[in-house]
């Protein structure tokens, strides 16, 4: 607990190793990512919890060739790769559904790129809308729906990529308390059904804890790793529960200080 850094073992699905990135502002050079390392095993959950605007997003944006990393080593089963692009899917805060298709006709986005929607990508869609409690919906437009709706959908979206890897970019953190507790439910049961490589990135302590294998923490901007937490905790896990609160004050202890840094 608390570990600085990380280990690259053999049987890793994910790894980062000392990725940097800058951006040009103002004519000077502003420093995001600073060396960040970390790694992810096969159908293994881990969240990334940091300060607002330290640099996770970028970090998502690096492993899925979005933003160009200045440095740095990205691997995806011991194959170093230039991106992730093709081997991941991400899901951002924002459910991205196009307007003007149907809810069905949006989470079939990823086997319609594929080569085309066949019947047993359409019968796995409505297994899946079923699921999350989407099912009577699939001709409605996203307008008709909920924020929670178009989340689940973007989900459903996310899964139908195919891909052993998601990266969810604080996907529940426009929901209300009860509909995102409801998302980290469905979200939780999806992953042990289907055993996903998922990172999560979120602000939210509780829901790190509760969804999570292991936690890193990173630093403010720079960000760089300050800590890595493994939750050994049974699921389903309880927040009154006290090991669940011991640890919930670790990692709160680990944020503070990175907090204050951002309003000094």
């Amino acid at each position: 607990m608390g570990k600085k850094g990380a280990s690259f073992p053999g049987n890793n699905k994910l790894s980062l190793r000392e990725i940097k990135k800058s951006f040009s502002k103002d004519g000077s050079s502003l420093a995001v990512l600073l060396d960040i390392s970390l790694s992810v095993r096969q159908g293994e959950f881990i969240s990334i919890l940091g300060p607002s605007g330290c640099g996770k997003s970028t970090l998502f944006n690096v492993v899925v060739g979005l933003v160009q990393r200045d440095g740095g080593i990205i691997s995806i089963d011991n194959r170093e790769v230039e991106n992730g692009l093709g081997d991941v899917a991400y899901m951002q805060q924002k459910d991205l559904l196009f307007p003007w298709r149907t809810l069905l006709q949006n989470v079939l986005l990823g086997p319609e790129i594929s080569g085309g929607v066949h019947e047993e990508a359409r019968s796995e869609a409505l297994e899946l809308m079923t699921r999350v409690g989407l099912r009577g919906f699939e001709g409605n437009y996203p307008a008709e729906l909920s924020m929670g709706m178009r989340q689940r959908a973007a989900l459903v979206r996310t899964l139908l990529f195919h891909k052993d890897i998601l990266l969810l970019d604080e996907p529940f953190g426009a929901l209300d308390a009860m509909t995102r507790s409801v998302m980290q439910h469905i979200l939780l049961g999806l992953w042990m059904d289907y055993r996903k490589t998922i990172l999560l990135v979120t602000h939210d302590v509780e829901e790190a804890l509760l969804l999570s294998d292991r936690i890193y923490v990173l630093t403010a901007r720079p960000a760089a790793v300050k800590g890595e937490v493994s939750v050994d905790i049974t699921r389903p896990r309880k927040v009154t529960d006290l090991s669940f609160v011991d640890l919930k004050g670790v990692l709160l202890d680990m944020l503070q200080g990175e907090i204050e840094r951002v309003f000094a």
